[in-house]
């Protein structure tokens, strides 16, 4: 018997203990594992989801153990994905263990079983990679002991690229440093011919000299479909209707964390048993959703996309999305959880809104900055003295998500390194790769426009899908040689109705348009402001208390409405001023305000101070006025914390508010980061206010 054959009668074996005893190997599948077991080959694997490559890589690290090598890596980006794969690695007999932000209290237990030899298959986030700990004194280790590197959801390094996860583009250095004969497994669902392209040269998995396995991603147990309802809480509404009659249990996805919050709230109201699952979701209760949800303990997560690669239940009965992704990549991704071992067809429903181009264009604007915004970066390290994050905050104009976003870029691209207690400048040469990010901008705006054209195609939806993921199954552009699906919409002709009962309607339109949310001040002042020659620091004792806010621009029911209000500058309208009121009425506020006061607001003049007078009017306050900023002072634009108080500090004309006799209702149009309100309650109390209560008519999120 050759060592192939002993080797493919193991696999099978192992196969059997991970998958039940009437499983097999697919011939791609052992190709795989031969390629990588018996060749010490690299192997790119696209494969739908359900194919099995999670099978690949466990049975492969279990044989390579048995042979004597050292233990897998697997590159691993979600921690839902994390553990699933755990579970189904220990089904095989696989000692396998995570170190990612939910499990902080193991990692030195295990990282000295890695060090003991204890540990068949270690699973890590692309950001470990990079923690100074696990670089410097485990990876090297693993680098040249490992038996096998896997880096699975591969499209990653392509499609979220640096403005996402940029740590899965330092997994081509791991590589880089890996011994000849230790092979390299990428996994991925979905990929078009860009994103195998990117993988290849970002991983060194090139066609010619590594096995590259594509495979058909047709999905027949899914019935596609998208409903048209334009008004968002009609749309909503359908939804409450419609839920019952899905199939089982499954996930409703929605495009930002709020919009999860409020369909979860509207859904629980009308009896559906349903949780929302962002990633702000604390990772305990993350862990107790998924399990719910795979106990068909719950009708549906109502979930970001937080909850997507990886979450295996083979009998997921539905996918719903309130709001359509960005692009047929991730679309089809998040379709692929349902009907993966179904006896039926799961529907895979899109509800698009007219929202969704807006939020594209919101995630679209945090992407990577202007080249002098990171020369700028680079400038305010030295090669040295580390600077932490807060540290460097106040010394350039970015916000701490985005400015953590290019230190990690920089990092792989060699010009910052990150050490214990922050940064470092590592004095190479940087340039900015404008082409590079030119590209991603337009793959971006393409790939938009796919999901517009699906949502209007008249073709088969899933040849459509299809194509736009390159399927190597699918032919040219004559379409000869492949069939309808036969499920979706468009094949049968049934469209399904948007008609939704008056009652039902009514009561979802109260639901969602309750309005006030609250509006939590600043706590602490930004770190570093003495480098900016401002002497504020700790804690805000002089600061504005808990205010109010209308709705969130991406709110289900206000949003629309305040998206439209804000495009322009008119007197504000009776049903706003009166959805005001209400917000007022609920406040619990310690003491009642006895005056109201305009902040000025740029391209929202009339709409501030009318909504100001109203109110005074109301509630029998005396009106203030507007207080606005200081002539000549330029405009502030800055997004980190540090720049915007120091461009707000002192920049007030504060009207006479001697006679005031208690708190004052402050106004505003839009609030985001908090700071104006912030600065002008200071401004106020320094004056001599009691308190100080914010008040705006929308915030973007």
């Amino acid at each position: 018997m050759t060592q192939a054959q002993t080797v493919r009668e193991d696999a099978e074996e192992l196969l059997r203990a991970l998958a039940g005893p009437d499983a097999a190997l697919r011939e791609d599948q052992w190709t795989a594992i031969e390629a990588l077991v018996v060749q010490r080959r690299r192997a790119l694997v696209v494969q739908r989801t359900g194919w099995g490559k999670s099978a690949v890589y466990f049975i492969a690290a279990k044989l390579l153990r048995a042979a004597g090598r050292g233990p897998t890596v697997i590159v691993s980006p979600l921690l839902a994905l994390m553990r699933n794969q755990v579970a189904a690695a220990r089904r095989a007999g696989v000692r396998a263990e995570t170190i990612n932000s939910g499990n902080m209290t193991e990692w030195t237990q295990i990282h000295e079983r890695v060090a003991d030899g204890d540990v068949d298959v270690l699973l890590v986030s692309p950001e470990r990679l990079n923690n100074p700990d696990f670089r410097d004194n485990v990876m090297p280790s693993l680098a040249a002991d490992a038996g096998l590197v896997v880096v699975d959801e591969a499209h990653c390094v392509s499609d979220w690229g640096h403005d996402f996860r940029p740590d899965y583009r330092r997994i081509k250095t791991l590589i880089g440093e890996l011994g000849q004969d230790i092979p390299v497994l990428a996994t991925t669902a979905t990929a078009n011919d860009r994103v195998v392209a990117d993988v290849a040269a970002q991983l060194d998995v090139r066609e010619g000299e590594a096995l590259v396995l594509r495979g058909t991603l047709e999905r027949d147990s899914l019935a596609l479909s998208v409903t048209t309802i334009d008004d968002p809480v009609h749309r909503a509404a359908w939804l409450a209707d419609a839920l019952a009659e899905l199939p089982g249990s499954g996930i409703v996805y929605t495009l930002t964390v709020s919009a999860a919050h409020d369909l979860a709230d509207l859904l629980s109201a009308r009896g559906h048993a349903v949780r929302a699952y962002t990633g702000q979701s604390d990772p305990g209760e993350r862990e107790d959703m998924e399990r719910a949800l795979l106990a068909n303990e719950v009708k549906a997560l109502v979930a970001t996309s937080a909850l997507g690669m990886g979450f295996d239940k083979p009998d997921l009965g539905f996918v719903v999305h309130l709001g359509a992704p960005s692009s047929p990549i991730a679309y089809y991704q998040q379709v692929g959880r349902a009907g993966r071992a179904a006896q039926q067809l799961c529907p895979a429903i899109l509800l698009p809104g007219q929202e969704d181009r807006r939020i594209w264009e919101y995630f679209a604007s945090v992407a990577f900055p202007a080249e002098s915004v990171v020369h700028a970066v680079i400038e305010a390290l030295d090669g040295e003295k580390p600077r932490s994050t807060a540290a460097l905050e106040p010394m350039v104009e970015l916000g701490r998500s985005r400015l953590e976003m290019v230190l990690k870029v920089l990092d792989v691209d060699g010009a910052v390194r990150r050490v214990r207690g922050g940064w470092i400048a590592t004095g190479e040469p940087w340039s900015y790769d404008a082409e590079r990010y030119g590209r991603l901008d337009e793959a971006r705006k393409r790939e938009q426009q796919a999901m517009l054209d699906y949502q209007r195609t008249t073709m088969c939806r899933m040849e459509f899908l299809r194509r736009q993921l390159d399927d190597p199954a699918v032919a040219p552009e004559s379409g000869v040689g492949i069939a309808p699906c036969g499920h979706c919409d468009n094949c049968t002709g049934e469209h399904r109705e948007v008609v939704v009962d008056g009652d039902s309607l009514s009561r979802t339109r109260e639901r969602l348009e309750r309005p006030g949310i609250d509006l939590p001040p600043r706590k602490q002042w930004p770190t570093g402001m003495g480098s900016l020659g401002i002497e504020l620091s700790g804690k805000i004792a002089d600061g504005p208390a808990t205010g109010r806010v209308l709705g969130r621009l991406a709110d289900l029911g206000w949003g629309r409405r305040l998206r439209e209000l804000l495009d322009g500058d008119k007197p504000i309208p009776d049903e706003t001023v009166q959805a005001c009121v209400q917000v007022l009425a609920a406040w619990q506020w310690d003491e009642r305000p006895v005056a109201v006061l305009a902040l000025e607001s740029t391209g929202h003049d009339q709409l501030v101070e009318t909504l100001a007078a109203r109110l005074g009017e109301v509630g029998r306050l005396d009106d203030l006025g507007v207080m606005r900023r200081r002539p000549g002072l330029p405009a502030v634009s800055a997004a980190n914390s540090a720049y915007r108080v120091a461009g707000l500090i002192d920049s007030w004309d504060v009207p006479d508010i001697s006679a005031v006799d208690g708190p004052i209702l402050l106004v505003d149009a839009l609030t985001d980061t908090g700071w104006t309100f912030t600065l002008a309650a200071r401004a106020l109390r320094q004056a001599g206010a009691s308190a100080v209560l914010p008040f705006a008519l929308a915030t973007p999120k």
